[in-house]
């Protein structure tokens, strides 16, 4: 029997240290026979429990619609909404903790936190969430390191250099501030520091000439840090010495200058730093370089408690900025004023969290030299090759002919993907769907989506035969509520992305599909759809809500695979999850279970 409760696990961590004496003190532990009707149905109950050993049913009349063992708790909905039709009997000899509802009672109102918990709906659940997510970002602050920030090279010059020198070497490494090495009889090595500022004064304020030596233009009072010094040290030695830079060293190595705005530009995850590094690109090298930012700012702003719907559209601006730069680089001249470059699937939607499939392609205007359209695919999905963009397994990428042609080719492609659907026909209209023009001449995306709803509009059959997909895969959620794992390999783990993130995001596209609507973000595309009472505002808050929270279980347990080494995959482990995740996700899993059977009924999919 334990000792004391377990106080680690939400919504109980949210208790203050007062809130746990009084909860302990309140505390029985109560013994619980099999068959033994807990709460019978229409009763509200005395205590709150919380299992310790054994299993408890929830019953709907005869039937079983939830277990509950270790660490789940009970019933959380009578004890505040009231009676409901529910019963809780033990299916095995049970030991639980028992709490009096008065003092829960007292707890939910001192302690909004704690009390969030006990509201049915998941989007009232998920606040329960939101102060852990505060204290996180504000622990992940405090603890970052220098080395988990943006340093600039530690670009090295002579200081018998001149300073028409300095410029030029700053102008060719594309950076504004260089380390100097001092020169002379009484120079010791000395390490100093300049900036395109300090150049600058020189030529211009104090009137000095251009073979002046570049060391009397630069600084010798270095203030370094180490590598392992926490973020908000450096900041404090910035204020404190009147620095907006730092020196980064590890011993005797001189590993890169720290520059203020870096600093707080990491404290507000640093994407404003690579969205203007993008920008100022000159070649792909520096590219490459803001390319393999992107992926350290998920990991940073998702350690500091950022929402995942927040990190997906962010991850999608920068993406598009990308993809843009790139393009201008590679496009041959022929090609202005003749192409759309678009994202398509997580990309158009603003979806995607990690950096993953290339997944974009090109309208054109009109047929172009064959040849020049080739170099734009080679060049644009190598070059995205060598940035660590892996080619998407489906070929959804710009070399491949099917998604780079004429607007003409795409509207024969619609027509026949409408009319006269093959296997692969719905899924390339969901493609297509969800591009976004990217750089180039968007009206054509315009023009296209448009001539697709022209086809498609009062077809019937074309759109339920397109929404049939949401039964591609099964929702793992038992005939009790209890989470589904595989068999095999993934015996311990479910596929959330097939299972619950797909019939959300496919659904909401089929019926997006038939009302003609140009929004591609899920999330915008049930706010329409709810302004359009395709259903209530109260489920489209539970349909973002579990959408949303299933998003952030795959982003979590893909940043834990990537720390690991291993592949990226769709796959979540329950056992991973707290308790207090285990019940989101079967709540959420039953959103998706009554919206499929939504789609069902409105596309008459029993019929087609």
């Amino acid at each position: 029997m334990p000792k004391e409760f377990r106080f680690y696990n939400p919504p109980f961590d949210r208790l203050t240290a007062e809130e746990r004496a009084t909860f302990t003190a309140a505390l029985d532990i109560v013994f619980l026979k099999a068959g033994e009707t807990v709460i019978p149905p229409g009763a509200q109950p005395d205590q709150f429990y919380v299992v310790i050993k054994g299993l408890v049913q929830e019953r709907d009349g005869r039937e079983v619609v939830a277990i509950r063992g270790p660490e789940d708790s009970f019933d959380s909905h009578s004890l505040v909404h009231g009676p409901h039709g529910h019963a809780f009997v033990v299916e095995e000899e049970a030991l639980c903790y028992a709490v009096p509802r008065p003092i829960v009672l007292d707890l939910i109102r001192a302690n909004p936190g704690f009390g969030a918990f006990f509201y049915l709906e998941i989007s009232r659940k998920l606040d329960a969430l939101a102060l852990q997510a505060e204290q996180r970002q504000l622990n992940a602050l405090m603890t970052a390191r220098v080395s988990d920030a943006l340093l600039h090279p530690p670009s090295i010059i002579d200081g018998d250099a001149t300073i028409e020198q300095a410029g030029h070497r700053m102008r060719d490494l594309n950076t504004n501030t260089m380390l100097v090495r001092k020169v002379g009889d009484e120079a010791d090595g000395a390490i100093g520091i300049v900036t395109g500022m300090n150049l600058s004064k020189a030529v211009i304020l104090n009137r000095r000439p251009l073979d002046t030596l570049v060391q009397e233009a630069s600084h010798f009072d270095l203030v370094t840090v180490r590598p392992n010094d926490f973020i908000f040290s450096a900041l404090l030695l910035m204020t404190r010495h009147d620095k907006r830079r730092l020196v980064v060293q590890d011993g005797d190595t001189f590993l890169g200058i720290l520059d203020e705005i870096d600093v707080l530009g990491f404290l507000s995850s640093n994407s404003h730093v690579v969205a203007d590094r993008i920008e100022r690109a000159a070649n792909l090298d520096d590219l490459h370089a803001a390319a393999a930012e992107i992926n350290r700012i998920v990991e940073t702003m998702h350690h500091q408690g950022v929402k995942v719907r927040l990190i997906n559209e962010l991850v999608a601006e920068l993406s598009r900025k990308l993809f843009a730069r790139l393009y201008a680089f590679v496009a041959p001249e022929s090609l202005a004023g003749q192409a759309c470059l678009i994202a398509m699937g997580s990309q158009g939607r603003a979806e995607q969290s990690l950096r993953t499939d290339q997944d974009n392609g090109v309208i054109l205007r009109q047929p172009v030299d064959p040849e020049d359209l080739q170099v734009l695919r080679d060049r644009f999905a190598g070059t995205l090759l060598e940035f660590g963009y892996p080619p998407c397994p489906g070929k959804i990428s710009i070399d491949n002919p099917l998604w780079s042609k004429p607007l003409a080719a795409y509207r024969d492609d619609f027509r026949n993907w409408v009319r006269t659907p093959d296997k692969d026909a719905p899924m390339n209209v969901a493609i297509f769907y969800d591009a976004v023009a990217v750089a180039g001449e968007a009206d054509l995306v315009h023009e296209a989506k448009h001539a697709l709803f022209d086809l498609a509009r009062g077809n019937s059959a074309f759109h339920a035969h397109f929404a049939r997909a949401i039964d591609s895969f099964v929702t793992p959620l038992g005939l009790f509520h209890n989470l589904v794992v595989g068999k095999g390999e993934r015996r311990d783990a479910l596929d959330l992305k097939k299972g619950g993130i797909f019939p959300i995001v496919h659904g909401v596209r089929s019926l997006a599909l038939e009302k003609e609507l140009e929004e591609t973000n899920t999330t915008e595309r049930i706010l329409r759809l709810g302004d359009l009472n395709l259903f209530e505002r109260s489920f489209a808050n539970d349909l973002i809500e579990a959408y949303h929270f299933m998003l952030e279980l795959q982003l979590k347990s893909k940043l834990a695979g990537r720390h690991k080494g291993l592949p990226p995959d769709t796959l979540v482990r329950p056992d991973d999850l707290t308790t207090l995740e285990r019940d989101l996700l079967r709540d959420a899993l039953y959103v998706v279970k009554l919206f499929r059977e939504l789609v069902r009924h409105h596309f008459r999919l029993n019929v087609f």
